[in-house]
């Protein structure tokens, strides 16, 4: 389930790129609008598994709305940047580069008080030439302004995981999920009226790419993972779950034709290899809980 939902989130790069004509905050509001509607038979039927009455469903819906506010504040940015990005860089690029969030939360960690491994740091130094082979041969002047937004973008997917991992322990997981995906969408209203030429005209045109978007890769991405996580190991998940960098090259390469140049596959190949350094346990150490892909960032439940 886990390596399904790591193809899931992948392949959604490929179609987040067929999707970019319709305008990034168009897109973006209805496919999270429509992955939260995804969600709420999930919690419908965890719900009754549960025994969860109406009063008390109620009141955790109403202590998700403040949090959910806040998160959907860093998920708007991560996937705006995202989105917008991609109109002038490559879903591989995007993926690999995204993937530097697993990187970067340890890392961020470490300012909150938090341990990092010797495994951390190598894998950040590995991954940080990676991601110079990939994106930055030229020089940083010749930049692709796509990498760089989605290397801004990753500041905020690392800003939303960690509100996510403190969230996710004191209030419903799902319904937090819904909330973030709903004030996530709502925020992306205003900005896309101020921005785009035709907010929402044309999304009949991006109807395959918003449906996948939106029920594939938010709706069952999310809940392939919560089901795999009650019986997988955490760090065995997370090592999974950065597979998507790669599922995103592929999806690239057979949905759009795109092709890396050769150095760029060094980097791209030495950006995974830091990303699942960084994720490797000590020996001995106590398997941590996973840290979640960004697409949908949503997923993290806890650091």
């Amino acid at each position: 389930m886990l390596l399904c939902g790591s193809a899931i989130w992948g392949f959604a790069f490929a179609f987040q790129v067929m999707g970019a004509h319709v305008g990034a905050f168009s897109f973006n509001s209805s496919r999270f609008l429509l992955g939260a509607g995804s969600l709420l038979p999930l919690i419908a039927w965890v719900d009754r598994r549960s025994g969860v009455d109406r009063a008390v469903g109620r009141r955790r819906w109403r202590s998700v709305l403040g949090p959910g506010a806040l998160c959907g504040v860093f998920l708007f940015g991560g996937a705006s940047f995202q989105q917008i990005a991609l109109a002038d860089t490559s879903a591989g690029n995007a993926a690999f580069v995204t993937g530097l969030y697993v990187v970067l939360v340890p890392l961020v960690g470490i300012l909150l008080g938090h341990r990092a491994t010797l495994n951390i740091w190598i894998g950040a130094l590995v991954a940080v030439a990676g991601l110079y082979l990939l994106t930055m041969t030229g020089g940083i002047a010749q930049m692709n302004p796509g990498d760089l937004l989605c290397l801004v973008s990753t500041l905020f997917w690392t800003a939303h995981i960690l509100s996510i991992g403190y969230f996710a322990r004191r209030i419903d997981p799902l319904r937090l999920a819904v909330a973030q995906f709903v004030a996530m969408s709502l925020y992306g209203v205003p900005f896309a009226f101020a921005t785009e030429v035709r907010p929402f005209a044309d999304l009949g045109t991006a109807i395959i790419p918003i449906l996948y978007a939106g029920v594939a890769s938010v709706g069952l991405g999310y809940t392939l993972q919560v089901l795999a996580q009650r019986d997988a190991l955490e760090s065995h998940a997370a090592l999974i779950m950065s597979l998507e960098s790669v599922f995103g090259a592929i999806g690239g390469a057979l949905l759009l034709g795109e092709r890396m140049s050769g150095v760029g596959y060094v980097g791209a190949a030495l950006m995974l290899v830091g990303i699942v350094v960084s994720q490797l346990p000590r020996r001995g150490q106590p398997h941590g809980p996973a840290i979640p892909v960004p697409e949908p960032p949503s997923t993290a439940l806890e650091l």
